[in-house]
């Protein structure tokens, strides 16, 4: 843990644990104070632990008065402690350092703390049962080959069916396309009709694109536990892929941890940028609209409609107007969240929290502050572009009976596809 922290002390980490002054701005930004008033929880908290022990190991002095100094050695008692509050006490959703007066970057301080733990073996079981799965397997559900296969010309017979064309194609292993597509592992297990919305779209576009049986799982859930070397491999096969069937462009799926993971931490892991063009399908939907290769039926949908903005995709992503472009092309009756876009609340799932079961009472605790918002809305649909905050707001809405439906915009977009005949 100590080899790590070294690792980690440049300007950026040293700024952040000498210069926080526990103002507690940040408290009312965390939806886990928000949803428990304990001071634990307070992100500031969390800087305070690394920084102690940052200062015992570092600064003499410091450990020479640890009453003083508040310095604390790495033993049992700080490794728990750690295990809570970096791992159990937060998404990562990065709404906290906006509303810092100083910018003291916690995210950053939460995930060095994450990474190590992880190094030293102490990852949560069951988060670290998923990274496994993926190592071993090439998808964090370990779905074997034949059964994907066979969902995927499952999806693609019934939307042959649906579009009355045998030309819709769900391909897979092709070269030479100009879209490799990816998938987060959750659809062909359990929202296959998400796989054939954006074959769909694909279909209307005209697109060359494929899937890969080999590596098609957007999700990097390394990126959570912030192990170097897990992560790196993740993201080692899906850049070899795209290599390997000579696409143009990947695109990563509606996954928010899984399009920061790849498009803007690889770089980083991998050591170079990356050089093929990477989307989120978002972007990529957006492109088709403006570019005229789609056509949507504005007047199709006149139930209410609001909007859940993904952590990863909109607020470290920079991804907030491109969806909304998309729903006001299909929704007559489209409204926000209170607040929404970079400050949204973040619904509870990401950072590996559903991975995580051992949280599960705590994270839906933080949930009711985001199915509050939806109530209040008084939408019956809610669109999300990520996976992980389906499954939450489909558990949300079963918990608290919001009695909404939860789709993704793939599934919006493809529900208003007009086909040229």
């Amino acid at each position: 843990m100590l080899q790590v922290l070294a690792s980690k002390l440049d300007s950026h980490l040293l700024t952040s644990l000498n210069a926080c002054v526990r103002c507690g701005l940040c408290a009312e930004s965390c939806v886990y104070y928000q949803a428990s008033g304990d001071e634990r929880m307070i992100p500031a908290r969390k800087v305070e632990l690394l920084g102690s022990i940052y200062k015992y190991y570092y600064r003499p002095q410091a450990r020479l008065l640890p009453v003083i100094s508040g310095a604390r050695a790495i033993n049992g008692r700080t490794v728990t402690e750690m295990i809570d509050l970096f791992f159990g006490a937060c998404t990562g959703c990065g709404r906290c350092e906006p509303h810092c007066s100083i910018g003291v970057a916690i995210a950053h301080v939460n995930a060095v703390g994450r990474a190590m733990l992880s190094e030293a073996g102490l990852t949560p079981a069951s988060l670290q049962s998923t990274v496994n799965a993926a190592l071993e397997t090439g998808n964090n559900m370990a779905i074997p080959t034949d059964e994907f296969v066979d969902t995927i010309r499952w999806m693609e017979e019934e939307m042959q069916d649906e579009i009355s064309d045998t030309r819709a194609r769900i391909p897979l292993d092709e070269t030479d396309v100009n879209v490799l597509y990816t998938l987060n592992p959750r659809e062909p297990k359990f929202f296959p009709l998400s796989i054939s919305a954006m074959a769909k779209v694909f279909y209307a576009a005209g697109e060359s694109w494929t899937l890969s049986t080999r590596m098609y799982d957007v999700t990097n859930y390394a990126f959570f536990s912030n192990h170097a070397a897990e992560s790196r491999l993740i993201a080692e096969r899906l850049r070899d892929e795209v290599f390997h069937l000579r696409a143009k462009t990947l695109v990563l799926a509606e996954c928010g941890h899984g399009s920061r993971a790849f498009r803007w931490e690889a770089p980083n892991y991998l050591g170079h940028a990356l050089p093929f063009e990477t989307l989120t399908s978002v972007e990529l939907i957006h492109r088709y609209i403006t570019q005229k290769r789609i056509r949507l039926d504005g007047k199709r949908l006149k139930e209410r409609i609001t909007l859940h903005d993904p952590c990863n995709l909109v607020r470290s992503g920079g991804i907030i107007q491109e969806q909304r472009d998309i729903i006001h092309r299909i929704a007559e009756d489209f409204e926000e969240m209170t607040p929404h876009g970079a400050d949204n609340l973040c619904c509870g799932g990401g950072g590996g929290q559903l991975a995580m079961s051992e949280y599960n009472e705590r994270r839906l605790k933080i949930g009711e502050l985001k199915a509050d918002q939806i109530r209040k809305t008084g939408a019956s649909i809610v669109i999300t572009p990520c996976h992980n905050c389906v499954d939450q707001l489909s558990q949300l809405n079963f918990t608290y009976k919001l009695g909404v439906r939860i789709m993704t915009l793939a599934e919006l977009v493809a529900d208003a596809l007009i086909f040229d005949q």
